[in-house]
């Protein structure tokens, strides 16, 4: 029996091109789950459902149910831990999954026909949140005073990874890669006094995130710096001028005062006294015919 069904497995890969059975192409982010349908209501009591992993390996099973053993059993290392098998309808689901997971996987049902189902699983990395920041080694010289330079960045991008500048609704760059781990980045000039709304959105076949562009928050800052410096030495100057005013005026009134307080000290002032008399002696014949003469002290302050 075993043999058998080894050989209707073989007989099933290698003539996949020959039937032209149906490929179905199922995407997922890291980290969630996916099943991968049989499309079948309800397992026959003699139904066996075989799950295969990789184009390279088509004797690689994941995973298998016999009904008419009733038995359920997991093989392939490379998916432990994260398949399972729905017990009613045989269809594949896969936890957790990573990138290595990635590939072509084939359900072969084998009961009173044979059918094989096909998909080809894309596991994409999760995204990171674009970062916006302010350059100015990516700005032209001619429009450096008049615009700001912004950066859109992503780190370790994974596959089918592109990043977008929007204006709007309106696309305005776009830049894809197809490399991993590896950082993606996309420059943007906005003038300063711009008021539309932008956006950098990053993105794969699945999910996007987006990041906005607060220009008054980004590319102000430095401009809102210098003002406030201008300001602050306005103020400064306003001060140091009244400053000077009133220190030439108060020196000014003091050295007036000064002045007239020399004035002051210059002027002399004359106090007279009461006059006192003292009477001459007389030495001779001479002396008799002289005035008497009357003196007195003067004092000077």
């Amino acid at each position: 029996m075993v043999c058998v069904l080894a050989l209707v497995q073989l007989c099933l890969w290698h003539f996949n091109g020959v039937f032209g059975d149906e490929v179905k192409s199922v995407s997922v982010m890291e980290g969630h789950s996916v099943t991968l349908h049989t499309d079948l209501t309800d397992i026959q009591t003699h139904d066996v459902i075989q799950w295969m992993f990789g184009v390279q390996s088509p004797d690689e099973i994941i995973a298998e149910i016999n009904k008419e053993a009733n038995s359920t059993s997991f093989i392939s290392e490379r998916l432990k831990n994260h398949v399972q098998i729905d017990d009613q309808t045989g269809s594949l689901i896969i936890t957790n999954i990573t990138t290595q997971h990635t590939g072509l996987y084939k359900g072969n049902i084998i009961g009173n026909t044979v059918q094989n189902k096909h998909f080809n699983v894309t596991v994409y990395a999760g995204l990171s949140v674009p970062v916006i920041s302010r350059v100015s080694s990516q700005c032209s010289s001619s429009s450096s005073s008049s615009c700001c330079c912004v950066l859109c960045s992503v780190m370790n991008v994974s596959h089918d990874v592109s990043v977008s500048w929007y204006k709007g609704k309106s696309l305005l760059s776009s830049i894809s890669v197809s490399d991993l781990n590896i950082r993606l980045s996309l420059p943007l000039e906005v003038e300063y006094q711009d008021t539309n709304t932008y956006r950098c959105v990053v993105n794969n076949p699945i999910t996007n995130l987006t990041q906005h562009l607060h220009i008054t928050q980004l590319c102000h800052t430095s401009s809102a710096a210098s003002h406030l410096i201008v300001s602050v030495s306005c103020a400064a100057g306003s001060v140091m001028i009244v400053t000077a005013l009133l220190i030439y005026c108060i020196c000014r009134k003091h050295r007036q005062t000064q002045q007239h307080e020399t004035v002051q000290t210059d002027e002399e002032e004359i106090t007279y006294a009461d006059p006192t008399f003292c009477k001459r002696h007389r030495h001779g014949p001479r002396a008799a015919v002289e005035d008497d003469v009357v003196y007195t002290g003067v004092m000077r302050r």
